[in-house]
Formats: C-alpha cells, sequence, structure tokens
C-alpha cells in the first residue's frame, strides 16, 4: 500500500557513476525519456532523472543521480551516495581504459556508501559489437570477483536492456527489504542496514561468497 499522499509504496534513490565519456547521461535519459541524444553534452557535477513504475505489485519511484565521470568532480559526486539504495557502475565495452578505472570507482563506492547499497554493473555501449574490447566474460568475472549483486550489458543508444537493469536493481533492493537486509523507510528514501549484505565487502578486502552462477542469477 502506498502511503497517504503519496502515490508510490517506495522511493530508491540510484546514483550512477564511472569514467567520463561511459554514456552514463545516455542511460539516465533513455530510461526516464526513451530517447538517445547523438551528442550529449558533458556532464558538470550531476544530473537527475526520475521515473516510476510497477514491479511486483508496488509502485516504485526511482529517482537516478547521473555523476560527473571526471576526477575533478569526484568530490562532487561523493556527496550523492548518502541514501542511495541502488549504484549503477558503468563501463564502455568499446573502452578498454574505462573497464580499467572501474576498481576505483568501486573503491568510492565502497568508502561513501553502507555495505547493503546495491550495485549493478553495467558495460554500455552493446550495439557497438565490432569495436567490443572487453567480453562479456571480463565484466562477469569482474563483477563475481568483486562481490557485485548484478552485471549486464546494455545499449543505451537502442535502448537493448536499459530497463531491465534499472528494474533489476529495484528488484533485488525489494527482495533484501523483505529479507530484512535492508530497511526502507518512506518516503525519505534512506537506506540503514540490518546486517551485513552477503558476498560484500569494505575497500581491500576479499567479499565473502563472491562467486555467482556462470549463467542465471543477475548476470544477463
Amino acid at each position: 500500500m502506498a502511503q497517504q499522499g503519496n502515490e508510490y509504496d517506495h522511493r530508491f534513490k540510484y546514483i550512477v557513476v564511472g569514467p567520463s565519456g561511459v554514456g552514463k547521461s545516455s542511460l539516465l535519459l533513455q530510461f526516464t525519456d526513451k530517447r538517445f541524444e547523438p551528442s550529449h553534452d558533458m556532464t558538470i557535477g550531476v544530473e537527475f532523472g526520475a521515473r516510476t513504475v510497477k514491479l511486483n505489485g508496488q509502485t516504485i519511484k526511482i529517482q537516478i543521480w547521473d555523476t560527473a565521470g571526471q576526477e575533478s568532480f569526484k568530490s562532487i559526486t561523493r556527496s550523492y551516495y548518502h541514501g542511495a539504495f541502488g549504484a549503477l557502475l558503468v563501463y564502455d565495452i568499446t573502452c578498454r581504459d574505462s573497464f580499467k578505472y572501474l576498481r576505483g570507482w568501486l573503491e568510492d563506492i565502497h568508502q561513501n556508501a553502507g555495505a547493503e547499497l546495491v550495485i549493478m554493473l553495467v558495460g554500455n555501449k552493446a550495439d557497438m559489437e565490432d569495436r567490443r574490447e572487453i567480453s562479456w566474460e571480463e565484466g562477469e568475472q569482474f563483477a563475481r570477483d568483486n562481490g557485485i549483486d548484478c552485471f549486464s550489458e546494455v545499449s543505451a543508444k537502442t535502448g537493448e536492456k536499459v530497463d531491465a537493469v534499472f528494474l533489476k536493481t529495484a528488484e533485488v533492493i525489494l527482495d533484501k527489504i523483505e529479507q530484512g537486509v535492508i530497511a526502507s523507510e518512506k518516503p525519505e528514501g534512506t537506506i540503514r542496514a540490518h546486517q551485513a549484505a552477503p558476498g560484500r565487502a569494505g575497500p581491500g578486502q576479499k567479499p565473502a561468497g563472491a562467486e555467482k552462477p556462470a549463467n542465471g542469477g543477475c548476470c544477463s
């Protein structure tokens, strides 16, 4: 049941992070507006978007904060982790450097957000298969090795699997709320841990139970 005066049952804040130029703003635009801008200005600071969806019989308002990927804006980005339920960690499958920088961004997530934050690893630009530099298997392995909840490849240009990554993240959050791993405080959209989420570790620690099946689960 939605709370009186609200049109949703839950409000989930997402933060979209990753190196500059991987298509974070395009992911946001595709999810919220169903469109793609071939030339998108570089994000300065943070951009915002929102969309309300139906999931498992509940109404979820997803609020997305798209952050700048440049190092000079990292201090601004860090302030937006507060109250986040989910993080989309994005790289470009056609750019090896963007993949190399993921570990640093993941450390930022661990340092600035609670261990209960649901993380989705997203390989963007799946429509550019002929220019691929990072294989599906490499992305999947990185997610396993680092205790990341889910992994998928998408195309912000064509819209392929864009909705799926946002909705899957919300589904995992709902599941953890039902399990009592995290608690939802409505309508503020804050999050707190009841216990450490399985497979998550702090910076420099090896996550326990990080291994996931090669097929199935969140990786799709």
